[in-house]
Protein backbone atom coordinates (compact mmCIF):
# COMPACT_ATOMS: atom_id res chain seq x y z
CA UNK A 1 0.00 0.00 0.00
CA UNK A 2 1.85 3.20 -1.46
CA UNK A 3 0.51 5.98 0.94
CA UNK A 4 -0.90 6.33 4.82
CA UNK A 5 -3.56 8.20 5.53
CA UNK A 6 -2.33 10.38 8.05
CA UNK A 7 -3.02 14.11 9.16
CA UNK A 8 0.84 15.00 8.89
CA UNK A 9 0.87 13.89 5.26
CA UNK A 10 -1.78 16.42 4.42
CA UNK A 11 -4.81 14.64 4.57
CA UNK A 12 -8.02 17.52 5.70
CA UNK A 13 -8.65 16.55 9.45
CA UNK A 14 -11.98 14.36 9.44
CA UNK A 15 -11.18 12.64 5.83
CA UNK A 16 -10.82 9.22 7.61
CA UNK A 17 -14.26 9.05 9.48
CA UNK A 18 -15.73 10.35 5.94
CA UNK A 19 -14.33 7.89 4.00
CA UNK A 20 -15.03 4.87 6.52
CA UNK A 21 -18.72 6.45 6.35
CA UNK A 22 -19.03 6.37 2.99
CA UNK A 23 -17.94 3.13 2.53
CA UNK A 24 -20.14 1.83 5.29
CA UNK A 25 -23.19 3.43 3.53
CA UNK A 26 -23.53 0.44 1.16
CA UNK A 27 -22.53 -2.42 3.61
CA UNK A 28 -21.80 -3.49 7.33
CA UNK A 29 -17.74 -4.37 6.94
CA UNK A 30 -15.20 -5.46 9.43
CA UNK A 31 -12.07 -3.41 9.80
CA UNK A 32 -9.61 -5.26 7.82
CA UNK A 33 -12.32 -5.08 5.08
CA UNK A 34 -12.88 -1.23 5.59
CA UNK A 35 -9.37 -0.21 4.76
CA UNK A 36 -9.84 -2.86 2.01
CA UNK A 37 -12.48 -1.27 0.27
CA UNK A 38 -10.80 2.26 1.09
CA UNK A 39 -7.70 1.04 -0.92
CA UNK A 40 -9.26 -0.32 -3.76
CA UNK A 41 -12.13 2.38 -4.47
CA UNK A 42 -8.79 5.10 -4.39
CA UNK A 43 -7.27 3.14 -6.97
CA UNK A 44 -4.93 2.22 -4.40
CA UNK A 45 -3.24 5.39 -3.33
CA UNK A 46 -5.36 5.31 -0.17
CA UNK A 47 -4.07 3.16 2.48
CA UNK A 48 -5.21 3.34 6.17
CA UNK A 49 -2.79 2.02 9.03
CA UNK A 50 -4.21 -0.11 11.61
CA UNK A 51 -3.06 2.20 14.04
CA UNK A 52 -5.35 5.11 12.76
CA UNK A 53 -7.92 3.09 11.75
CA UNK A 54 -9.43 1.16 15.05
CA UNK A 55 -8.96 4.11 17.39
CA UNK A 56 -11.32 5.89 14.17
CA UNK A 57 -13.84 3.86 14.30
CA UNK A 58 -13.69 3.47 18.23
CA UNK A 59 -14.18 7.48 18.39
CA UNK A 60 -17.07 6.94 15.24
CA UNK A 61 -18.97 4.33 17.64
CA UNK A 62 -18.63 6.75 21.15
CA UNK A 63 -19.91 9.51 19.11
CA UNK A 64 -23.07 7.19 17.75
CA UNK A 65 -21.98 7.43 14.15
CA UNK A 66 -21.95 3.31 13.86
CA UNK A 67 -22.58 0.42 15.56
CA UNK A 68 -20.88 -2.43 16.04
CA UNK A 69 -21.38 -6.36 16.26
CA UNK A 70 -19.07 -9.56 16.73
CA UNK A 71 -19.13 -11.71 13.85
CA UNK A 72 -17.45 -14.79 12.10
CA UNK A 73 -15.15 -13.28 8.58
CA UNK A 74 -14.78 -14.65 5.91
CA UNK A 75 -11.36 -16.16 6.88
CA UNK A 76 -13.34 -17.53 9.73
CA UNK A 77 -11.58 -15.41 12.50
CA UNK A 78 -13.91 -13.80 15.01
CA UNK A 79 -14.45 -9.86 13.85
CA UNK A 80 -16.41 -6.86 14.46
CA UNK A 81 -18.44 -5.40 11.68
CA UNK A 82 -19.11 -1.59 11.59
CA UNK A 83 -22.68 -0.70 10.39
CA UNK A 84 -23.55 2.84 9.61
CA UNK A 85 -25.95 4.78 11.94
CA UNK A 86 -29.05 7.04 11.45
CA UNK A 87 -26.46 9.78 13.07
CA UNK A 88 -23.88 8.24 10.75
CA UNK A 89 -25.68 8.86 7.73
CA UNK A 90 -26.56 12.38 8.94
CA UNK A 91 -22.90 13.20 9.97
CA UNK A 92 -22.11 12.38 6.12
CA UNK A 93 -24.46 14.09 4.38
CA UNK A 94 -23.15 17.39 6.40
CA UNK A 95 -19.55 16.43 5.67
CA UNK A 96 -20.04 16.05 2.16
CA UNK A 97 -21.44 19.49 1.48
CA UNK A 98 -19.00 21.36 3.57
CA UNK A 99 -16.20 18.75 1.56
CA UNK A 100 -17.74 19.89 -2.24
CA UNK A 101 -17.56 23.19 -0.92
CA UNK A 102 -14.35 23.11 0.31
CA UNK A 103 -13.54 21.57 -3.04
CA UNK A 104 -15.17 24.02 -5.40
CA UNK A 105 -13.54 27.21 -3.85
CA UNK A 106 -10.12 25.53 -5.03
CA UNK A 107 -11.11 24.56 -8.22
CA UNK A 108 -12.27 28.14 -8.83
CA UNK A 109 -9.10 29.61 -7.03
CA UNK A 110 -7.19 27.27 -9.20
CA UNK A 111 -8.86 27.66 -12.63
CA UNK A 112 -8.87 31.89 -12.93
CA UNK A 113 -5.65 32.67 -10.31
Amino acid sequence: MPMSIRPKDGMPPGALPMLILRVLQSSSLHGYAIAQRIHLLSSEVLAVEEGLLYPTLQKMLVKGWVTAEWGISETNRKVRFYRLTPAGRAHLKAELAGYDRVTQAIQDILRTA
